[in-house]
C-alpha cells in the first residue's frame, strides 16, 4: 500500500499562469465550502496544520497545491458558499474551469458530507465531471458523526444520487481516520496507471 512520507506545500495559484507543471499525477480536491476538505488533507498527510482548517467557509479562495512525494494535491476552491460576492464566485468559477481545460488533474476526490443529502452544487460539480470525462472518486466526510449503519445507507443514496456504485463511494472521518487505507489504495491505483 502506498505510504506517505512527504508532505508539503508548494504554491497558491489564483489564475492559470500560476497552475503548477509538474510530471506527477495530479490529484484534484473539490466539495462545497466545510465539506472537511483541509481536514481531509491534513489526514492524509498524517499532520494537522499542513492545510489550514477554518469554521468559516469559504476560506479557500485559490488552488493550493501540495507536493506528496508520488503525487501532487491540488486543492481547490470550495463551491457554494453564499455570503461571496457574485463577482468572486464567478472568479473562483473561472479558475476552475481554466484548471479542469487544462486537463490537469489525473483524478479528481469529490468529497460530500455523508450527513447530508448532496446538494444543487454537489451534482453539478459530479455532472461536470463526467460530461468532461474526468475520473473521481466520491469521498464520503465525516463518517464519525454517524452509525456505521447510517454511514451505509448514506453511502447508497449518494451513490444513486451521483449515478456510481456504492463501492465508489469511499466513507471517511479525519477525527478517526477511517477510510484512510482506502484512500491510500486508491490513490496508488491512480499513480500506477
Amino acid at each position: 500500500m502506498l505510504k506517505i512520507t512527504k508532505a508539503e506545500f508548494i504554491t497558491s495559484a489564483a489564475s492559470k499562469a500560476q497552475f503548477v507543471k509538474t510530471d506527477k499525477p495530479i490529484i484534484a480536491v473539490c466539495g462545497k465550502s466545510n465539506v472537511g476538505k483541509s481536514s481531509f488533507i491534513n489526514m492524509l498527510a498524517g499532520r494537522k496544520k499542513l492545510a489550514k482548517v477554518s469554521k468559516e467557509p469559504g476560506r479557500t479562495r485559490l488552488i493550493n497545491y501540495f507536493d506528496f512525494g508520488a503525487f501532487v494535491l491540488a486543492d481547490l476552491p470550495g463551491y457554494g458558499f453564499a455570503r461571496v460576492s457574485k463577482e468572486e464566485k464567478a472568479k473562483w468559477a473561472k479558475l476552475l474551469d481554466e484548471f479542469f481545460a487544462e486537463r490537469e488533474a489525473a483524478h479528481v476526490f469529490a468529497l460530500c458530507d455523508i450527513r447530508h443529502d448532496p446538494t444543487a452544487d454537489d451534482k453539478q460539480m459530479i455532472e461536470y465531471l463526467y460530461y468532461n470525462i474526468i475520473p473521481f472518486t466520491v469521498i464520503a466526510t465525516k463518517a464519525d458523526k454517524l452509525s456505521k449503519a447510517a454511514c451505509a445507507r448514506s453511502a447508497q443514496s449518494i451513490a444513486a444520487t451521483f449515478k456510481c456504485g456504492s463501492g465508489d463511494i469511499l466513507i471517511t472521518s479525519s477525527e478517526t481516520r477511517q477510510g484512510l487505507d482506502k484512500v491510500l489504495e486508491r490513490l496508488e491505483s491512480i499513480i500506477n496507471l
